[in-house]
C-alpha cells in the first residue's frame, strides 16, 4: 500500500550553493551523503539505465536532506552532460516544489536573504476552498533557477462537502 511521498530529486549545478541555499532558506539539515565529493563520480552504461541520463553523463555528488516534517528532497549534481534551464509552471512534468510556512512574511525574506529571487509579493489565496484570512503564497526561483512556492493556509481549508481527502499539511 502506499504511504506517501518519500522524497522529491532535485539536480542542481553545485551541490554546497544548493545544501546552503535550503539550510539558510528552509532550516533543511543534511541527512546523508549517497555520493560524497570523496567518492568516484559513477558513470557507465547501467547507471545511464538506471536514472535514464544521457550517455556519458557522470553523477558527481547525492545528498539526502530533511525539510521539517515533510518529504526529504534529494540532490543530485551530474557532470559532462548538457543540461537544460529549469522548467516553468507551464512546461510538463514535476515543475515546482511547494513549503507550507507559518509566517510568510518572514519565510520571504529568509528565502531572498539566501539568495532566492521571489516572482511577486504574496498573494491572497482566492480559490473558494483556499481562501481565508492569512492564507497566501508566494513563488519564487532558488539561485539556480529552480521554482519554489511557499504557502501558508492559518485559516485552513474549505473543503467541499464531495471531498473524497483532506489535504495534507504538515503538523506543527
Amino acid at each position: 500500500m502506499i504511504r506517501g511521498i518519500d522524497h522529491i530529486g532535485v539536480t542542481v549545478p553545485d551541490m554546497e550553493q544548493a545544501t546552503n541555499f535550503f539550510k539558510e532558506a528552509f532550516a533543511a539539515k543534511v541527512i546523508y551523503d549517497n555520493l560524497s565529493a570523496e567518492d568516484e563520480p559513477k558513470s557507465g552504461k547501467q547507471v545511464e539505465k538506471n536514472l535514464g541520463l544521457k550517455p556519458g553523463t557522470k553523477e558527481m555528488r547525492i545528498r539526502m536532506l530533511a525539510v521539517g516534517n515533510s518529504a526529504n528532497i534529494e540532490l543530485f549534481q551530474f557532470a559532462n552532460v548538457a543540461q537544460q534551464q529549469p522548467v516553468i509552471a507551464s512546461d510538463y512534468g514535476l515543475q515546482h516544489v511547494a513549503f507550507y510556512v507559518d509566517d510568510i512574511d518572514k519565510a520571504t525574506e529568509r528565502f531572498t536573504d539566501a539568495g532566492g529571487k521571489l516572482l511577486s509579493k504574496p498573494n491572497d489565496l482566492s480559490s473558494s476552498a483556499e481562501s481565508g484570512s492569512g492564507n497566501q503564497f508566494v513563488y519564487g526561483q532558488a539561485p539556480w533557477g529552480m521554482l519554489i512556492e511557499m504557502i501558508s493556509y492559518p485559516a485552513g481549508i474549505n473543503y467541499p462537502a464531495d471531498s473524497q481527502a483532506k489535504r495534507w499539511t504538515p503538523p506543527k
